[in-house]
């Protein structure tokens, strides 16, 4: 839709929080004179929407009483982007709802829209592919996402009945200090009482969440998505790795990002250490940083990246002759 269509929207918008609006206050609002506000009004009334003119001194525009809005006005940008986070988020396995839920929210705006809209945002979702290969729908509840997201934007306790990844269950009173999504899955990070410290809870993994009565204050540095990134990275895995890297932090994230590895100042170098249940995926990661490095544990690792080393020498000093007709064609 055109710009003033949007705007006309808008001004629907503003009359359905109620009460009676000066014109002076629309125009205000709406970034345009007075004239264009009398002209919006009637588009809306063109649409049969029945706004009526007070007048007076505190006259404007107000809606009739008892009227209620059809159950969705958008323009092609708005349909568009509740469309694309409907699919991506559902995509991205970040949608906590079922998958019978998610396709009928997509039916219902599609329902609502213009046929002409509809016709063309039915056109992008036909042909629309994804580069990154689709996740796996969460199993958590859309009802304790929503409970936890509520305690911490309100600052209140919150008891959880939550299970381990070693399956122990228990339940625990928490300071719920943010809410974070990361690769697929939601995260609760805040103040666990029963540990005494900072925690970092797996969303689909509680139970029930109750909110408790009494508030509290979060502290004012506190990084919500760096505490996630920083719990995944400490988390126990079969391998405790560490690596001193002569290179500095912002080199080293090009390979090792914040939930893989926890990085130290050391003078001119830095330390990487990394929890890993297999090795095999490092020697590549620190072959393509392509700096001075030494392994300080284990002593897999030094095999590992020996293995790797052999193996690229062997394929520099191969014939690329023998191989040449069989290379895949660049791109054009």
């Amino acid at each position: 839709m055109t710009r003033p269509i949007a705007r006309v929207l808008a001004l629907l918008e503003i009359l359905q929080g109620g009460g009676t609006r000066t014109v002076a206050e629309l125009a205000g609002r709406l970034d345009v004179d007075e004239r264009t506000v009398r002209r919006y009004v009637e588009h809306l009334l063109d649409l049969d929407i029945p706004v009526r003119s007070v007048r007076g001194r505190y006259g404007g525009y107000r809606l009739a009483q008892g009227y209620r809005m059809p159950p969705l006005m958008l323009t092609d940008e708005e349909a568009l982007a509740v469309l694309l986070g409907l699919v991506a988020g559902r995509r991205a396995g970040l949608v906590t709802t079922s998958v019978a839920a998610a396709e009928s929210a997509v039916a219902k705006v599609r329902r609502v829209l213009p046929e002409a809209l509809g016709r063309r945002l039915d056109a992008l979702l036909e042909v629309a592919d994804f580069t990154a290969p689709a996740r796996a729908a969460l199993t958590a509840e859309a009802e304790v996402l929503l409970a936890v997201a509520e305690a911490a934007r309100d600052q209140r306790p919150v008891k959880l009945a939550y299970t381990a990844a070693h399956g122990r269950s228990s339940e625990r009173v928490v300071e719920p200090y943010g809410v974070v999504a990361h690769s697929g899955r939601w995260y609760l990070t805040g103040f666990d009482s029963t540990a005494g410290q900072v925690r970092t809870f797996r969303v689909d993994r509680i139970e029930r969440a109750e909110p408790q009565d009494g508030t509290f204050s979060a502290p004012t540095d506190f990084d919500p998505t760096q505490q996630v990134l920083t719990g995944i990275a400490e988390a126990p895995h079969r391998h405790d790795v560490s690596v001193r890297i002569r290179a500095t932090a912002e080199e080293i994230r090009a390979v090792f990002p914040p939930s893989i590895a926890i990085l130290e100042a050391d003078g001119p170098w830095t330390r990487a250490r990394i929890r890993a249940e297999r090795l095999d995926w490092i020697p590549p990661r620190l072959a393509a940083l392509d700096r001075p490095f030494a392994i300080e544990r284990p002593d897999a690792l030094r095999d590992q990246m020996r293995a790797l080393a052999e193996r690229l020498t062997g394929y520099a000093g191969s014939d690329s002759s023998a191989t040449s007709s069989n290379a895949p064609n660049s791109f054009n």
